[in-house]
């Protein structure tokens, strides 16, 4: 059975891989194919070199700057892959410039050139051999570098000479290495080819916690491929990051804690703090759920046993963190909804508000049996809000979570409620009642001196808590449709106008605060 030929060895396979201790002048053109070796120890040799050489010299052409430039110029005018020379040969300042600008590279080994150039003709003849050597050392470079993932993108970058790789979460943003990996196929100044490798990383509860992506430059066939493979070698370094991160944060809820006043005071948070979040299974992208869970009055239970078990009945998948923040535990969740499918009834717009409100209603069940799953443990109550934007929107939408979860716990125990559904009773059993109750009295005088059985009033709360519509007051006071007008006109005849907002807001408060009275 016939096999197709590996694809030669790149400059940068080469340098890499068989060539110990070898330093790279000039990243430009390490994409390029080395086909041959051929040592140069006379200058007349320069012009009849071959295109994919590597041009290895030798005795006193090696031993002087200009003739390690005219090699360079020699080698581009033919096409040669590189040049190799004795380390500290030459002044790197002056040669690194012009290998630069010729794209040939430099290749500085510290070992005999002669030596270089036998590693070189044995890796060109067995390809496959070369790469594998590259990867053993591109393994034990990660290795050595630890689970870091700063560490972990540098080391690509060692080992991987003309090619920039960036560590990025689900939505794309940048985490660890350079941005220029994620901007080159928009950056039509690029000289092309561009190839694009990437490479999932998953999270230590396997799902993912974010993509390796590099940029190839040049042709060569079997480059792109050398990368991918040396990228899987990143991913268990980057794997066990995000699991020493989690377990420390489980070990140290402060470390949480500090983290995420860290993201909320940075607004739009830069690539390590994100790091760091996407590290520990955080939610990064929107639109956003957030939760917020506070005791619901005194308890004999201490309040790091409540902690514990707050965490013990806490879904673990999909819910997000639980991160304890002042005197509220605090959570936020992304997206779960799935994706549109074509023949779908209803706009997008239908679709984005059924999902939301799917989502919520799910959100409020699931943080309602965890309220309940404790009830006999710790009185707690809770709230939910969103959802909206993602981690640069997170700020508000936890306060307006935080905010929820007070009206919730000033109701009772097990109260769970949504934010963005509070009814004045809600909001105002979150403030103390003798605070207002003066003033409630004073907006109500009028018709509390005529109101001794309480009906105009209790006709008068019916009314806008159903949004002034008499048939539903009429349905919630058990009463005819007439007896509710005829009540209301009674109420417009001392001086009271529901149509006027800023009045209508004043009734309604005072009407809760005063209480309704009992029919």
């Amino acid at each position: 059975m016939n096999r197709p030929a590996p694809a030669a060895l790149t400059v940068a396979e080469l340098a890499h891989g068989p060539l110990p201790g070898v330093r790279i002048i000039g990243a430009a053109g390490t994409g390029g194919e080395v086909h041959d070796v051929r040592i140069v120890d006379q200058l007349d040799a320069l012009d009849t070199l071959r295109p994919h050489t590597a041009v290895v010299l030798a005795g006193t052409v090696a031993r002087t700057g200009w003739t390690v430039e005219m090699a360079l110029r020699k080698a581009w005018e033919h096409a040669a892959a590189c040049v190799v020379v004795p380390d500290l040969a030459t002044d790197e300042e002056s040669v690194g410039t012009l290998a630069e600008r010729l794209a040939v590279p430099l290749l500085l080994t510290s070992e005999d050139t002669l030596a270089a150039a036998v590693r070189i003709a044995s890796a060109v003849a067995r390809p496959e051999a070369g790469r594998t050597a590259l990867l053993a050392r591109a393994a034990q470079e990660l290795a050595d570098a630890g689970p870091r993932a700063d560490a972990v993108l540098s080391t690509l970058h060692a080992v991987l000479s003309a090619t920039t790789v960036a560590l990025t979460d689900g939505a794309g943003n940048l985490l660890a290495g350079r941005r220029a990996a994620l901007d080159a196929l928009k950056d039509r100044s690029s000289p092309p080819p561009v190839t694009m490798v990437t490479v999932e990383v998953p999270g230590p509860d396997r799902r993912v916690l974010g993509r390796l992506v590099a940029t190839v430059r040049g042709d060569a066939p079997g480059w792109p491929g050398t990368v991918e493979d040396v990228l899987r070698l990143a991913v268990a370094p980057l794997t066990a990051w995000a699991a020493e991160r989690r377990l420390l944060a489980d070990r140290d809820s402060r470390f949480a804690g500090a983290l995420l006043r860290r993201l909320l005071a940075d607004g739009a948070p830069d690539p390590d703090v994100r790091a760091e979040a996407v590290a520990l299974g955080w939610p990064v992208s929107g639109p956003l759920v957030a939760f917020a869970i506070r005791q619901a009055g005194e308890s004999d239970t201490d309040r790091s046993d409540i902690d514990a078990a707050l965490r013990a009945v806490w879904p673990s998948r999909g819910h997000g963190p639980l991160v304890v923040l002042d005197d509220t535990w605090v959570a936020w969740q992304g997206p779960r909804t799935p994706a549109r499918q074509p023949g779908d009834e209803g706009t997008e717009d239908e679709e984005t508000r059924a999902d939301e409100e799917a989502r919520l209603r799910q959100a409020v069940n699931d943080v309602r049996k965890v309220v309940t799953a404790l009830a006999g443990y710790a009185p707690l109550a809770a709230a939910v809000a969103g959802p909206g934007g993602d981690l640069t929107e997170l700020t508000p939408l936890l306060e307006s979570a935080d905010a929820a979860a007070q009206v919730a716990a000033a109701a009772g125990a097990g109260t769970v409620v949504r934010a963005d559904q509070l009814g004045p009773a809600q909001m105002l059993a979150a403030v103390p009642a003798a605070q207002l109750r003066g003033t409630a009295e004073a907006v109500m005088a009028r018709l509390l001196a005529v109101d001794p059985d309480g009906s105009l009033r209790q006709t008068l709360t019916a009314v806008l808590d159903t949004g002034a519509a008499p048939s539903a007051a009429a349905v919630r006071l058990g009463v005819h449709r007439n007896t509710v007008a005829a009540r209301m006109d009674r109420i417009r005849a001392l001086g009271y106008d529901i149509d006027d907002p800023q009045q209508r807001l004043a009734l309604h408060l005072a009407c809760h605060v005063l209480g309704t009275p009992p029919h």
